[in-house]
């Protein structure tokens, strides 16, 4: 079978080459059964009790020590289900468009429902926003040191640098959870929670555009097509240079701020 580049192509070459039938029960199960009891669990998980009653805290350290605050909102942030489709639609990616071994499988092996729910990460995710750049550092290492006292791994951490203009630093906190089974009983498996940590200006292009970054991320661009820096016309150009711009004013405010505390302001 050929490269499958749709979801429904996606979905084909699923049942013909892994015998795996995705099916409207397969989408029930994982929004009405997985998502939910996977939130729940973690909602009440001492590490996220505390990790939401720490935030006003650490805001305060954060003041105390840089002169100003740290979080955008004192508002506890809420956890976000990933939907069925773009769960579907990141088994594809990295099944197929993004894996550099095809026609063999990805780094890792084949994603499959005997273990997609321990290989994809953000099946449940949430955002916070810190105000300033130096934020999203200051709250990874907390973070960090929370994960200890409830004697996790590091969390793992990719600050997110994209040619698209895409700025932010993505968490992933790993916890043990027991899921019910599509057949019968449940199942003990481990996976991540993402948190998404985004500064007040990114917020804005993330808002803006997030809808349209997850659209483009997942199409093939035609290899005869030139780089989106020249197409000046078109959306590409505008939205991703938009993303670069306010990151680089990001690091003038912090630049600014450094000099305002060197002459004693702060």
């Amino acid at each position: 079978m050929e490269k499958p580049l749709d979801t429904q192509k996606y979905i084909e070459w699923l049942e013909e080459d892994h015998a795996v039938v995705i099916a409207e029960a397969t989408k029930k199960h994982y929004e009405q059964k997985v998502v939910p009891k996977i939130a729940y669990q973690f909602e009440n998980s001492p590490f996220w009790v505390e990790w939401l009653n720490s935030l006003s805290e650490y805001d305060g350290e954060y003041k105390e020590d840089r002169g100003y605050r740290l979080l955008y909102s004192l508002d506890k942030p809420s956890l976000i289900p990933k939907s069925w489709e773009s769960f579907l639609d990141k088994t594809h990616r990295k099944n197929v468009i993004l894996n550099p071994n095809w026609p063999k499988h990805p780094p890792g092996g084949w994603i499959l429902p005997d273990n997609w729910y321990s290989r994809i990460n953000d099946i449940v995710r949430t955002r916070i926003v810190v105000r300033y750049l130096d934020g999203a550092e200051f709250l990874v290492n907390k973070t960090n040191l929370l994960c200890n006292k409830h004697n996790k791994k590091h969390v793992e951490c990719d600050f997110e640098a994209t040619e698209e203009g895409y700025y932010a630093v993505h968490m992933y906190v790993p916890e043990e959870f027991e899921i019910p089974r599509i057949d019968w009983g449940t199942e003990m498996v481990t996976t991540r929670i993402e948190i998404q940590v985004t500064t007040q200006i990114q917020e804005v292009i993330v808002d803006l555009l997030g809808k349209y970054y997850e659209e483009k991320r997942s199409k093939i661009i035609p290899p005869s097509r030139k780089a989106w820096q020249w197409e000046f016309e078109s959306p590409e150009f505008t939205t991703y240079y938009l993303g670069h711009i306010l990151h680089y004013i990001e690091g003038t405010i912090m630049a600014a701020r450094k000099e305002e505390r060197s002459h004693g302001k702060v």
